[in-house]
């Protein structure tokens, strides 16, 4: 058994404005992340390398908030974040403040993978890139009007800031490999017009990525402030753990729990026995799951 959820963000555009034509721009993106990483599972990669693929994928998508079509801080820039994490070893890398690294997943990968650290920030984290071998990109890479556009709405007054579609959205991934191993990676642009180097839950491991064998893998998607205060990741891993409860129901009791504290969100989860569960408790979720015993579908909302 072997499977990949991905999920591009919580809290969409309402299904009255979104047009047939966006939607389909939309299933297309997550099938093709779909794609890559359910190719590595397939041709017996790890799900580290899995989830890693997927992720990449959305990143080059302009569509979602990471990497290209991240949205832009206060200062009309973007600061990327990203983590990455192996259930098997519980091995962890994260960035973040990015502004000039084209798919931060990779450099998570590469925190995890080739330093003795789990995370880096900001301009210490891209001489690090520059020592791997990454090579930087201009922070206008990552901008396109319709980002420029959010920020200018938003400075102007004329949107809320709670607004789901230019606060929030993150992408991310969760698999299993064919050796009952797990793994999750999680990249955002953040919130729009943030500011004072503000940072969510999506490089933080146990917050916004988490990923045991001994439980599950979790990657989350929505307000960060909730899901950093309830440790959102490894709780719904450590009911999975030492609760012995089912994966969905974990899901559930975590999201309740953020809810009930004003958070809106979601995740995408999958346990080593093959369970996975897509939860939110916004209007809709970017998402999307394929597993070897048949699984194969994407959506946005309900």
């Amino acid at each position: 058994m072997f499977a990949i959820a991905i999920h591009g963000g919580a809290g969409t555009l309402p299904r009255s404005e979104t047009t047939p034509e966006q939607q389909a721009l939309y299933h297309a993106g997550l099938n093709a992340a779909l794609d890559a990483g359910y190719a590595v599972l397939e041709r017996g990669g790890t799900s580290l390398d899995a989830a890693q693929a997927a992720v990449v994928v959305l990143e080059d998508d302009p569509l979602f908030n990471a990497g290209r079509g991240a949205v832009l801080t206060r200062d009309g820039v973007a600061e990327l974040d990203a983590s990455i994490m192996d259930g098997r070893t519980q091995a962890a890398g994260a960035v973040t403040g990015l502004r000039h690294i084209r798919n931060p997943i990779v450099l998570a990968r590469a925190v995890m993978d080739r330093s003795p650290h789990v995370m880096l920030v900001g301009s210490g984290a891209e001489e690090f890139a520059r020592g791997q071998g990454i090579e930087p990109v201009s922070n206008e890479y990552f901008r396109t009007p319709i980002r420029q556009s959010q920020l200018h709405r938003l400075l102007a007054g004329s949107v809320e800031k709670q607004n789901d579609l230019v606060a929030f959205g993150t992408v991310g991934a969760v698999a299993l490999d064919a050796h009952g191993n797990v793994a999750a990676a999680t990249s955002t642009g953040g919130m729009t017009g943030k500011r004072w180097g503000r940072v969510g839950d999506s490089p933080i491991v146990g917050a916004g990525t988490y990923a045991s064998n001994a439980g599950c893998a979790v990657s989350a998607t929505g307000h960060g402030e909730y899901f950093i205060r309830t440790v959102l990741a490894h709780d719904i891993s450590a009911q999975v753990e030492y609760l012995k409860i089912p994966l969905a129901q974990a899901t559930a009791n975590v999201l309740a729990k953020m809810k009930a504290l004003g958070g809106n969100g979601g995740v995408v989860a999958i346990d080593p026995q093959g369970e996975i569960a897509l939860d939110f408790n916004s209007e809709g979720m970017f998402r999307g799951v394929r597993s070897s015993a048949g699984r194969n579908e994407v959506a946005i909302y309900r």
